[in-house]
């Protein structure tokens, strides 16, 4: 049944996930993928949405799948099962947490898992970098596609690249301003390019 596989899917996903929503990307992306769910393009788009809207990730992409699988029901499973292990946890650890983290071993742990999640985003960030200025595809761990850049998001990418590191009386270039200036910009160009039937 579509519902209870939804829902065991991004069960173990929210699982076995630590680092926060883009951490789940590599699991998403496989499972999403694999199972048919979703095309790679689509999912590579939305996966943009999501961390541009409101809400947190995992939850947004959980639902949008559960949506595009099996309606407003397959939604909300999917939605469940993503947010259901992370509030199982909370309160089986939250009041014993504090001297928990203490532990040296639990630090041992916490270091590794960091080390590894910074990997697979460091993976998941190249490979949707390479498909989407380069039009290389690397899903379902294959190379496709030709080498056909696409100068004018290469250049778009190095216009914003530099705000995210400008500083302001000591305080980082908020993260929404970068979000709305990157949007602007896109609209604009890609609209210009679009209405005077440029290709790029």
């Amino acid at each position: 049944m579509i519902y209870l596989d939804l829902f065991w899917t991004f069960f173990k996903i929210g699982l076995f996930t630590i680092g926060g929503g883009q951490a789940m990307i590599p699991m998403i992306m496989t499972n999403v993928v694999d199972k048919g769910w979703m095309e790679y393009d689509s999912l590579i788009n939305f996966i943009a949405i999501s961390e541009s809207t409101p809400g947190p990730f995992a939850v947004n992409i959980a639902t949008y799948t559960g949506i595009e699988t099996g309606g407003i029901f397959g939604a909300i499973c999917a939605t469940l099962g993503v947010v259901l292990p992370s509030v199982i946890i909370i309160l089986l650890i939250a009041k014993i947490f504090t001297q928990f983290m203490k532990k040296r071993a639990v630090k041992e742990v916490f270091l590794g898992v960091g080390s590894t999640v910074t990997g697979l985003l460091a993976s998941v960030w190249l490979s949707l970098f390479l498909t989407l200025i380069f039009g290389i595809s690397v899903a379902n761990y294959q190379v496709a596609g030709t080498f056909n850049p696409d100068w004018l998001s290469l250049g778009l990418f190095a216009v914003v690249l530099p705000i995210s590191f400008i500083k302001i009386k000591g305080k980082k270039f908020p993260a929404i301003l970068i979000v709305v200036i990157s949007a602007l910009l896109g609209l604009l160009v890609f609209g210009l390019c679009d209405h005077f039937g440029l290709t790029v």
